[in-house]
């Protein structure tokens, strides 16, 4: 299974109709995206989601800019099926690339269609009209508006391709930093959050997840439960209500100790994880390979790169509220994909899609595959041994760092080889790994957690990879930029999965631009050359040289002073090698761990809406890549994982985040391109080149803890 079939909202297949951007040519009605209110304000409805990236505040940017009205008379509607546009996933850094050129171009067909009414009911020439927050004037003054013609008939019709948004030049809303519209409620504890939801009637449900992986539940014993808590049981799946959450959370954990499981060993072991993927079952498929004429190679780098597992690690628990009602389910969740979603629901219950709606209530950020589809389901389960009333499930800490998808292990091995004047020649790499994506939808088996654990459930497929097309996944970012006249790089996805895996931050980019930068490292040392003019010297893209060139200015990488302990290193990447150009330079000092010091972004992402929303998801990308390059690694006995605390899982805390500054390019001219995702990359990258700089010692192994630098000192 790897076609873009699967891939909904990354690959579009040719259908035979008239293209339109983004996300607007599968959703082609305009009444879908917008309505106009006598009111005075506009309701705008995309099909992407908050997922604490700033998104809903571009995309109302966007919008603003294309109606000619004040950002203040935009009302933003957050997702539901089946009434919001069907964008697949928020994922992939596309949401401003699919949905804002969706929603532009929808905005400009219905711009032109309120002004040809105007003409017509006026006779006005449509080309002597203009608008003013809303407002229609001609030569002598208004006449009339979006609010005196509001009606959704006017709307109830197909874009036209025709249709022509504004030029950037005319642009006064997007390329502005406009304030968060989520944030006012979120600084001052409104409750905006899924967590935060209270129904009448509602009830409270805990799951009792088995002791391993895989395991079945044999028997519970009966006994008096807290509250008057009742039981739900499904198979392997096994819940409890109660009118009280503590109750509900006493009962679980009095449930947990009256169950019976039949569990075996089925993880690898961690210490030789590595030996495992590369004995793992698996299928090979070649990434890339051209086969260009070079000269004779005079140096060759061979290396390999590991990273283990490595969980979405969110502060906020994942939550989602259920209520049945007459055989139909209505759910409110924090998942990336409504649509997608309530496909995997409807596969588990056994009932329609059209007899689920699917309603997008904000959580805890993710990036990436985490729980919030998993609890959906949950909630779903539990309440449906009580019909009619709305039950509430959170997850605990243990649940959320231990059973939610994790980001695969990987291995990355590498030979490159450069000619006698330094110059590449030749790059072969092998990624072995899971596939990064198990979201729900995709599949003809449901990938939900629950799923697997009730009557009849089947376990969860191994993870695939997004066609290349798409961005791919494990393969992602694994073709150096750089020109290099002979390249080959395969991949082996394993075909077994003990550990669930799918999407986080980045998928395989993290580790593939780990292992470009450092092996491109590497070759500049051996050619005597400073990394960043190496780089350059085999750069033909002239954006991926400016930000470079970029960073290195803010950063004063040429007059840099030479310190005890101190290190600087870069990294670079265009993410996806279709999206936004990033360049990472970071300082560490190397104490008793390594500390990042300071971390100088520059990054060119075509047409910013909101330049402070794009400086925030640099910096956020840059900080989680921190985290992860330094601390975060998922351990496992045989049976279950062990780091579900954050005394065994530990992450960023606010003491240790680096000062980072950002620059970004402007480019108002130029396709917008996502943020959320592209600084991860090229800041492991950096960070793995600082270490090397002030310690002279290249690592090899994720995070870069006092014990992976060690063993690469002891192998060098």
């Amino acid at each position: 299974m790897s076609g873009g079939a699967q891939f909904h909202g990354l690959v579009t297949p040719e259908d035979g109709r008239p293209r339109l951007p983004g996300s607007l040519h599968t959703n082609r009605r305009l009444a879908q995206w917008l309505t106009f209110h006598r009111e005075g304000f506009v309701t705008i409805r995309p099909g992407k989601v908050e997922l604490g990236q700033g998104i809903l505040t571009a995309l109302a940017q966007i919008a603003a800019d294309e109606l000619d009205v004040a950002l203040a008379r935009i009302r933003v509607q957050p997702a539901a099926t089946p009434d919001s546009p069907n964008e697949g996933v928020t994922s992939g850094s596309l949401s401003v690339q699919d949905c804002g050129a969706a929603l532009r171009h929808a905005c400009a067909n219905a711009r032109a269609i309120h002004l040809s009414v105007a003409a017509q009911r006026t006779g006005v020439p449509l080309a002597a009209l203009r608008v003013e927050d809303g407002t229609f004037l001609g030569p002598a003054g208004p006449v009339g508006s979006y609010w005196a013609q509001a009606d959704d008939a006017l709307l109830e019709c197909e874009a036209l391709p025709e249709a022509r948004p504004k030029p950037p030049a005319a642009r006064r809303v997007a390329g502005t930093s406009a304030p968060r519209l989520d944030l006012p409620d979120k600084v001052f504890g409104a409750a905006r959050f899924v967590h935060d939801l209270r129904l009448p009637g509602m009830l409270h449900a805990r799951v009792v997840r088995p002791p391993a992986r895989g395991a079945r539940l044999l028997e519970v014993r009966e006994g008096p439960l807290p509250g008057e808590a009742r039981v739900v049981r499904d198979g392997s799946f096994l819940a409890v209500l109660a009118a009280a959450e503590h109750d509900a959370e006493a009962a679980a954990a009095r449930l947990a100790a009256r169950a019976r499981w039949q569990e075996a060993d089925t993880l690898p072991e961690e210490g030789a994880l590595a030996d495992w993927l590369r004995a793992a079952p698996h299928e090979r498929s070649l990434v890339a390979e051209r086969d260009g004429a070079a000269a004779p190679a005079a140096s060759v780098v061979r290396a390999t790169f590991f990273r283990p597992p490595v969980a979405h690690a969110s502060i906020g628990t994942c939550c989602a509220v259920a209520r049945w009602s007459d055989g139909a389910l209505e759910v409110w969740t924090h998942s990336q994909g409504i649509y997608n979603l309530r496909a995997d629901l409807a596969k588990v219950l056994r009932i329609a899609p059209e007899r689920i709606v699917v309603r997008h209530v904000e959580g805890a950020g993710c990036y990436g595959h985490n729980g919030a589809d998993d609890v959906a389901l949950d909630a779903a389960l539990a309440a449906r041994a009580a019909p009619g009333r709305p039950v509430r499930v959170l997850w605990s800490r243990t649940e959320e760092l231990g059973w939610a998808p994790f980001s695969p292990a990987m291995l990355v091995e590498v030979e490159a080889a450069a000619d006698a004047a330094g110059n590449l020649v030749s790059w072969r790499a092998e990624i072995i790994g899971n596939g990064h994506s198990s979201r729900p939808g995709r599949g003809a088996e449901p990938t939900l957690l629950s799923g697997e654990y009730v009557e009849g459930g089947v376990p969860v497929p191994p993870s695939i990879n997004p066609p290349m097309a798409g961005g791919g996944g494990a393969q992602r970012n694994a073709v150096p930029l750089y020109r290099v006249p002979r390249l080959r790089v395969d991949l082996r996805r394993l075909t077994v999965m003990p550990l669930r895996s799918s999407a986080l931050r980045g998928l395989g980019a993290p580790v593939n631009v780990w292992a470009i930068e450092s092996t491109m490292d590497e070759l500049a040392a051996r050619a005597g050359a400073d990394p960043i003019a190496y780089r350059l010297r085999h750069l033909d893209d002239p954006r991926a040289a400016e930000v470079l060139r970029a960073v290195a200015e803010m950063a004063g990488w040429e007059g840099r002073a030479r310190r005890e302990g101190v290190g600087m290193g870069v990294g670079f990447a265009r993410y996806k090698n279709s999206g936004a150009w990033c360049a990472v330079i970071a300082e560490i000092a190397a104490e008793a761990e390594v500390r990042a010091r300071r971390l100088w972004i520059a990054a060119d992402v075509g047409e910013a809406i909101n330049p402070d929303g794009v400086a925030n998801q640099l910096e956020g990308g840059a900080i989680h890549g921190v985290s992860m390059a330094l601390k975060e690694a998922v351990r496992f006995d045989r049976r279950r994982v062990t780091s579900d605390s954050w005394e065994t899982y530990p992450i960023l805390r606010f003491s240790e985040v680096p000062a980072v500054a950002v620059r970004l390019l402007p480019r108002p001219d130029q396709p917008p391109l996502g943020a959320g995702e592209c600084a991860l990359a090229p800041t492991v990258a950096a960070l793995a080149g600082a270490i090397r700089d002030a310690l002279g010692v290249q690592v090899r192994a994720m995070p870069f803890t006092r014990e992976t630098i060690a063993a690469a000192m002891d192998a060098a």
